[in-house]
């Protein structure tokens, strides 16, 4: 399991540090999509959205790559995958391959380093404020 959680992460790396960067320098030709996927790939892009998510893409893929903040770039990558897979299979089928692909690879890392997210799972979480009331029922016979 740990050769294929190293291999998933190198790959989710890979893929999000290379296609993050040609969103900054174009160097992979891409044809530019037609009907509703090309407006809404056109607003996003003179909107500079895109450049937000590349820059996103570009730093969570060097942190995969560098085996730090795994966590972390999951976190920031989770969204984004949940688009990209959203955009190809309502707008252009065309890429949904690779997105499968990333959302396999997303979930092998994801179960890797899921103890990091077992905060957020939790259905009703114990503060601090909630002990002092228990106590002060507790105590005070009223």
């Amino acid at each position: 399991m740990k050769i294929l959680t190293n291999i998933s992460q190198f790959l989710l790396g890979l893929i999000f540090l290379v296609f993050g960067l040609n969103g900054f320098l174009h160097f992979i030709p891409m044809p530019p999509p037609s009907g509703v996927a090309g407006q809404f790939l056109g607003a996003m892009f003179v909107s500079k959205y895109l450049l937000v998510v590349s820059g996103l893409q570009v730093i969570s893929g060097a942190l995969l790559l560098i085996n730090r903040y795994v966590p972390l770039a999951l976190a920031i990558l989770g969204p984004i995958i949940v688009n990209i897979l959203l955009f190809h299979a309502l707008m252009s089928p065309v890429g949904i391959g690779l997105a499968v692909f990333v959302t396999i690879f997303w979930g092998v890392v994801f179960v890797s380093v899921r103890s990091a997210f077992a905060g957020i799972f939790e259905a009703r979480v114990e503060t601090k404020t909630s002990e002092v009331r228990r106590q002060a029922r507790v105590i005070s016979p009223a």
